[in-house]
């Protein structure tokens, strides 16, 4: 999924506040290495004490704290470039009703793409419900490399959806040593639901 270029909201800045502002991404990068890029997010208590100390809606305190977990979604995007094969993979795995399945993947020059499907039966549909506002997570393990994996998002309805995500560097022509390793998360925040699993190609 390509990201629209950012453009900044107005051409004004005062430069008198550049000290301050640097100081800011001091502090942030600071949170990151007392917390080990796992801070989890200040109660209630604390959101509204602080809103009322310096002066902020506490809305605005919230939004500002839940960027600090989507840092990730900002890395820049690898656009697969060199088509080269598809790789048919038909792997799956079934748990509560549904199942999930690694299609094929489509092999690039710098990158590869993961097609990802579930589905489940209609009278499964009340047990377990793709409209609730969650997604899968995809990591690789398997050899050397260390892969990063953007989740493209898809779409679907009722019973079925499919999804592709961008690896980046691209998969190695032999697949049997790679795991596919899908963890579902709840949006917004990618709260863990319990649901992981691992699909093997080399099975």
């Amino acid at each position: 999924m390509k990201r629209m270029r950012f453009e900044p909201p107005t051409n004004h800045y005062d430069h008198k506040l550049e000290a301050v502002d640097e100081q800011i991404c001091q502090l942030i990068h600071k949170r990151k290495e007392i917390s080990n890029n796992n801070s989890g997010f200040p109660t209630k208590e604390l959101i509204l004490k602080w809103s009322k100390k310096y002066n902020f809606y506490e809305d605005f305190l919230n939004s500002t704290f839940s960027h600090f977990f989507h840092e990730e979604v900002y890395k820049p995007v690898v656009e697969p470039r060199g088509f080269q094969k598809n790789v048919p993979v038909l792997k799956s795995f079934e748990t509560d009703g549904t199942f999930y399945t690694v299609t094929f993947v489509r092999q690039y020059r710098n990158a590869s793409i993961v097609h990802f499907t579930m589905d489940k039966e209609d009278s499964e549909q009340g047990h377990r419900d793709f409209e609730d506002h969650s997604y899968f997570d995809l990591s690789i393990s398997g050899g050397k490399t260390d892969y990063d994996c953007r989740n493209n998002f898809g779409g679907g309805s009722g019973t079925h959806h499919s999804f592709t995500y961008t690896v980046s560097p691209a998969l190695p022509e032999n697949l049997s040593d790679i795991t596919f390793i899908f963890q579902e998360l709840k949006l917004p925040f990618q709260k863990p639901t319990g649901v992981e699993f691992e699909i093997c190609l080399g099975k």
